[in-house]
């Protein structure tokens, strides 16, 4: 998966799960999503457990950074990482 499919999916996802009937040209690549209280920790373990689903990757425990996941981008780099690693 590129970058673009990795950012698409994930903002898809976020907006149907988090966001519904927020505009998706509102949610941008760079919006902080735990510092700005989009996800919190419920949120945040159900995106985790979709891109493991969607990714075929592994999150381990100590990886549930906002370093990871605070924005759309952040979490195209990890996952892009992830599957590198794998």
């Amino acid at each position: 998966m590129n970058s673009i499919q990795i950012r698409t999916m994930a903002r898809d996802f976020i907006l149907n799960e988090f966001l519904p009937g927020e505009r998706p040209e509102n949610l941008t690549d760079s919006t902080e999503l735990i510092t700005d209280g989009i996800l919190d920790s419920l949120a945040t373990l159900k995106l985790v457990a979709y891109l493991e689903k969607s990714c075929g990757i592994e999150i381990a425990p100590d990886e549930l950074v906002p370093e990871n996941l605070n924005s759309i981008a952040q979490i195209a780099n990890f996952v892009q990482s992830k599957q590198a690693s794998t």
